[in-house]
């Protein structure tokens, strides 16, 4: 299930005010060069941001997503005409032939449950044309990323034209294993509304997600370093066996 600042239509419209950063993306963007795909999934899309960039460059995308109110702020945007928009996730999509599919920045952690990771790899499969590949990252665990989440270091105030201020900051909740809970808080000055959104990654070692992916038939090329954080992330880069 989508998290709420996904979900609620009031966090969605600030998502991307709120994150403007997104170099992360970049590399991403080269990685569709690189093999030189022309048709792309977007696993996990959100607000548009990664899907809107590649139609841009002339790709056909389609991005999808469980948060409808997400999707509704990425329809809205300039060029968002240009993308095929589904609401749902990649274990019930419609017959596609993508070069590429990607899940960015948490997507692939937000997957926590097991069986759920097993038929969003299984979905991006069959969403791909024999000899497409899948890309997405996932925080090393070893790195221990939660210990800066904190309300020290996340605490800010954002101006946001027609909304006012909105203080924001995030709390760590509980460390249980592999899975990590955490929760945001928004504050609204102008009405004193505060809305809340709590989150659950799943941190995985590089080992168990090569074993996921050749478990669903995946062959695995390589494991990359995010060039914007280097040591921070794996960056799995695996095929779909075929021409």
């Amino acid at each position: 299930m989508a998290q709420e600042e996904f979900r609620h239509p009031r966090l969605a419209a600030l998502y991307d005010l709120l994150d403007p950063d997104r170099r992360d993306l970049d590399a991403y963007l080269g990685i569709a060069e690189e093999f030189g795909a022309r048709r792309v999934l977007d696993i996990g899309c959100g607000t548009g941001v990664f899907a809107l960039l590649l139609a841009a460059r002339g790709i056909e995308v389609v991005g999808v997503d469980p948060a409808g109110a997400s999707l509704a702020v990425a329809r809205a945007k300039p060029g968002g005409d240009r993308v095929r928009w589904i609401h749902g996730d990649a274990t019930a999509l419609p017959p596609l032939r993508t070069d590429l599919a990607t899940m960015t920045a948490n997507v692939a952690q937000e997957i926590v449950a097991p069986e759920a990771w097993r038929a969003t790899l299984r979905g991006a499969y069959e969403a791909l044309r024999p000899g497409g590949r899948l890309v997405f990252e996932t925080r090393v665990p070893a790195r221990r990323a939660w210990e800066e989440w904190h309300r020290d270091a996340s605490h800010r105030v954002t101006e946001v034209a027609g909304t006012g201020p909105v203080e924001s900051w995030v709390d760590l909740v509980e460390v249980d294993g592999p899975l990590v809970s955490f929760r945001w808080t928004y504050v609204f000055a102008a009405d004193g509304r505060t809305l809340t959104s709590d989150s659950t990654l799943r941190f995985r070692e590089r080992e168990e997600v090569e074993a996921d992916l050749v478990a669903q038939g995946y062959a695995v090329e390589g494991v990359r370093d995010a060039p914007d954080r280097p040591g921070r992330e794996f960056v799995f880069v695996a095929r779909r066996p075929g021409a």
